[in-house]
């Protein structure tokens, strides 16, 4: 099922729910013995969308749901649904039931790397005498991305799949593919699914140079949320203002994807040493520029700790339960702050290419007006242990959603560890 409208149409209004499907589901760490039955985990996934739409979010973000050895990331057949997760009808049931909540649908494609038991050795890349592995993991073996016929099987993965019903691909570890590979493989792909959106994986560098040369719709926004964390960790809003002003400028060029945690990452409740901040740190992702996304479970305030070593990504990457009544009573507080600030979002639609000043900067004060045309978001953030009167203008500006919802601050005061958004 392909979808004639323009991606930049429908891209412009996603705010995607991130989850890892193996975990999310409780599959087994490693594949199925071959032979096996599937195992039909995917269902349990169809049952949280309602949840999802009742957060505010318009789209899946999906982790590898292809066969592969362990992780995911080590996939050993493009065509083939992970048996630990089911099978072609559990994935058709998936993406019908995204469609009847109007959900779209993001599959991540693993085509800088595949498993050792994926086969086809004469596409791999020759590194001397060896092949050339993803960052010294030897099970992660490269592909060569000058062959023509691995070009040719990733369009056809890619088509394939955006003919099953879905809408476009997050392209895992795109930093270490060529641009050049996606230059030659998109364009017949976008010929088929003119709809199609297309994210990359890129940690930093030249952004907007690798969208430039590759073709793709959008890259990762690391370098943002880095800061968002980092300067409410330290104390240091220098850091969020140097992020946002280079955040601005890619603007200028492309959308970038923006999170606050994914699954690579360290849960956002965990690098704040003051849960309060919390809400500072949503107060960003959601009234500056960009495709916003939420990392399952950052929700609800889950915790967790990324280590480097094996199974470290496992406490960031955690089963959900069978149903929402099963989350833990404490997590419901941050999820209806996600429902608020998803929902102002929702509502100023513009501000995903909203352009960002700051006008009021201090280590622990932070003012940011965020425009587009006539549109314009005001958000203050204070992190100190005082009440702070910022110097900006509110005239015309009504308050929007604050850290005391109905209250009557003597706004633009904001109180000690407080934030408030304003618009018209």
């Amino acid at each position: 099922m392909a979808h004639p409208a323009d991606h930049a149409t429908w891209a412009d209004h996603v705010i995607w729910w991130h989850v890892y499907p193996l975990g999310f589901t409780g599959a087994p760490p490693r594949a199925l013995p071959a032979g096996s039955p599937p195992e039909h985990r995917l269902g349990r996934l169809a049952g949280w969308l309602d949840y999802a739409v009742e957060l505010g979010c318009s789209g899946l973000l999906l982790g590898p749901v292809f066969a592969s050895e362990t992780h995911g990331y080590d996939t050993t057949d493009h065509f083939r649904i992970d048996p630990r997760l089911g099978d072609d009808a559990d994935f058709d049931r998936l993406v019908a039931a995204a469609r009847d909540r109007g959900m779209r649908i993001v599959l991540d494609g693993v085509f800088n790397h595949v498993a050792r038991g994926f086969g086809h050795p004469q596409w791999w890349r020759r590194d001397g005498d060896d092949y050339a592995v993803f960052e010294g993991h030897r099970h992660l073996v490269a592909l060569d991305h000058t062959q023509p016929a691995v070009a040719d099987h990733v369009g056809r993965v890619m088509s394939h799949w955006l003919g099953r019903g879905v809408d476009g691909w997050r392209l895992d570890a795109a930093y270490a593919v060529p641009a050049g590979f996606w230059a030659r493989v998109l364009p017949g792909v976008r010929r088929q699914y003119p709809g199609a959106w297309f994210l990359g994986e890129v940690l930093h560098g030249d952004y907007a140079g690798y969208v430039t040369r590759s073709g793709l719709d959008s890259v990762t926004q690391y370098e943002l949320w880095k800061a968002i964390w980092s300067s409410l960790h330290d104390g240091n809003f220098f850091e969020l203002a140097w992020a946002l002003n280079r955040h601005d400028e890619l603007l200028g060029s492309f959308v970038p994807q923006t999170f606050a945690g994914n699954h690579d990452v360290t849960r956002l409740a965990s690098t704040l040493p003051d849960e309060r901040h919390l809400a500072h740190a949503l107060a960003v992702l959601f009234t500056v520029g960009g495709v916003p996304s939420v990392y399952y479970g950052d929700e609800q305030a889950f915790r967790g700790i990324k280590e480097d070593r094996a199974g470290g990504d496992d406490e960031i990457r955690p089963e959900f339960p069978a149903d929402p009544a099963q989350l833990a009573p404490y997590g419901w507080p941050v999820y209806r702050l996600h429902q608020r600030l998803i929902g102002l979002r929702r509502r100023n639609a513009w501000l995903v290419r909203a352009r960002t000043s700051v006008e009021h900067l201090t280590n622990r004060e932070l003012a940011l007006r965020s425009r587009s045309g006539d549109d314009e978001i005001l958000t203050l953030l204070n992190t100190g242990d005082e009440p702070r009167r910022f110097p900006v203008r509110i005239d015309g500006l009504r308050v929007l959603d604050s850290s005391s919802p109905g209250g009557r601050e003597p706004w633009p005061t904001v109180p000690a560890h407080g934030w408030a958004i304003f618009g018209r």
